[in-house]
């Protein structure tokens, strides 16, 4: 799953199953309505969310969002933490540490890792340290990677590293830097990224 979303939507845990929210799963059909044109249905009443509350509650309320999305993907095989082994470690204001292990999945031409996914890491990271900082019902997207690679990293390597803080939001644009480090604190990689900050 890519780190890209919004802030200030309604909970996880309201939306749903991620593959019903993404349209992977079948919907239940709607009953034929009992009255008005024939062949009509009538959908089924929704509420409206809930205000997204501001300040550091309205914080809180995204972080534990976000964790419980990420469990969600991980449960149901959907993003970049099933597929890559991207894992969440630390998200506060502005910071995040996320954490990768090398696998024979992630490999490129020369049986080393992919940097394309080192950049998934880096930029996941930026980009949920953003997302921390925005107002409720914000949106955000990336704009601009740059990924800076120092050292190659093993298929056979201990669990990688990557600590993301974001450096500047803004009303529209906000951006961010990390680093990548591998168990003997040696850099691997580092880099910013540019992200679009819109209202929802």
């Amino acid at each position: 799953m890519d780190h890209n979303g919004t802030a200030g939507q309604p909970s996880a845990a309201d939306q749903g199953s991620i593959l019903d929210r993404i349209g992977l799963r079948s919907a239940t059909p709607t009953p034929p309505a009992r009255s008005g044109q024939p062949g009509t249905v009538t959908p089924p009443p929704t509420a409206a969310p809930a205000p997204a509350p501001e300040g550091p509650a309205g914080v809180d309320q995204r972080i534990a969002d976000l964790r419980l999305l990420l469990e969600q993907g991980l449960a149901e095989g959907v993003g970049v933490g099933h597929s890559l082994g991207i894992d969440l470690v630390t998200l506060d204001i502005g910071r995040s540490v996320w954490t990768f292990r090398p696998s024979p999945a992630a490999a490129n031409a020369m049986l080393t890792v992919h940097g394309g996914v080192i950049a998934t890491l880096m930029d996941t990271a930026m980009g949920s340290a953003v997302y921390t900082r925005l107002p409720a019902d914000t949106y955000y997207t990336t704009l601009e990677l740059k990924v800076n690679f120092v050292r190659p990293v093993s298929l056979t390597a201990d669990l990688v590293t990557c600590e993301a803080k974001a450096v500047h939001v803004g009303r529209r644009t906000a951006t961010a830097e990390a680093s990548v480090v591998n168990t003997d604190g040696k850099l691997i990689a580092h880099g910013s990224c540019t992200c679009l900050v819109t209202a929802a």
